[in-house]
């Protein structure tokens, strides 16, 4: 691929039609990396868990799956979630049998969580109380050494919002696989629970995290001001800590230094890799 070739990309839209910011933040990541880099960069959204649409394995470069609402469990049994799965078996198995061009993958949130279920990774389960708001992300050794993740202090910020979690990772399996965890969460002495898992490395080219990479504070400040959001923030953490997430939304080196990170450095990776194949 030379500079002046289309990048193929496609969005596996999981919300399902929720109302999120998710969908407007990878719009624009997406269309101010191509501006900056001078890249042409074609995408098309497929509305995966609400119509059954999934692309073929080989019609795009890049793919990456969006976070959702519900339970990572929700689609058990549906035809989306089989349709999903054997493209990711088909992108996986593409990229086991090929030593170019091969088809790189991220994982957000929602859909980390289904390929943590689907590769056996580790115990996907509810957590005791919803996960919302501007958290810091602990890296790992792996993760301090990891691409994607070049230019974030430890620990970084970043959106957290779920009522899942990935834990007790299978170790033999990551290892058999080729894959490591590159982030948990924050620790929490006093709570008596593992850590959860927020960033896994599949593979060269498999990536995940749990947290929301794409937000921005723009999107998120509106999110959070919202009567219904604030009401939720303030029962369960007070109204402190809800003023304080207002304020970190302000700090230029918190959500919006890891959104101009992490999925711009994903890009360059990827893009980067297809260009020395070509």
């Amino acid at each position: 691929m030379n500079t002046t070739t289309p990048v193929r990309l496609a969005i596996l839209d999981l919300y399902n039609r929720a109302p999120n910011q998710g969908m407007r933040c990878i719009k624009t990541i997406l269309d101010d990396y191509a501006l900056q880099n001078d890249r042409s960069i074609d995408y098309r959204i497929f509305e995966t868990r609400y119509t059954n649409e999934v692309p073929r394995a080989d019609a795009f470069d890049i793919y990456l799956s969006t976070g959702g609402p519900g339970s990572p469990y929700d689609g058990e049994g549906l035809p989306w979630e089989r349709k999903y799965f054997d493209l990711i078996d088909g992108l996986w198995n593409h990229n086991q049998r090929n030593t170019d061009q091969k088809k790189h993958v991220f994982f957000i949130c929602h859909s980390l969580q289904m390929m943590c279920r689907h590769f056996s990774l580790g115990e996907v389960t509810r957590r005791r109380s919803t996960a919302f708001g501007i958290f810091p992300i602990h890296k790992t050794e792996a993760g301090d050494q990891d691409p994607v993740f070049e230019g974030l202090p430890e620990p970084f910020y970043a959106v957290d919002s779920r009522d899942w979690q990935v834990v007790q990772p299978n170790q033999a399996r990551l290892e058999s696989l080729g894959g490591t965890v590159l982030a948990i969460e924050k620790d929490r002495p006093h709570v008596d629970l593992e850590r959860a898992v927020m960033a896994i490395r599949l593979s060269g080219e498999f990536f995940g995290t749990q947290f929301h990479p794409e937000a921005d504070a723009e999107g998120m400040s509106t999110y959070f001001q919202q009567p219904e959001k604030r009401e939720q923030i303030t029962a369960l953490h007070g109204e402190a800590k809800y003023q304080e997430m207002i304020r970190c939304l302000h700090d230029p080196n918190r959500t919006d230094l890891t959104q101009r990170t992490i999925l711009p450095n994903f890009l360059n990776l990827s893009i980067g890799a297809l260009q020395e194949t070509a």
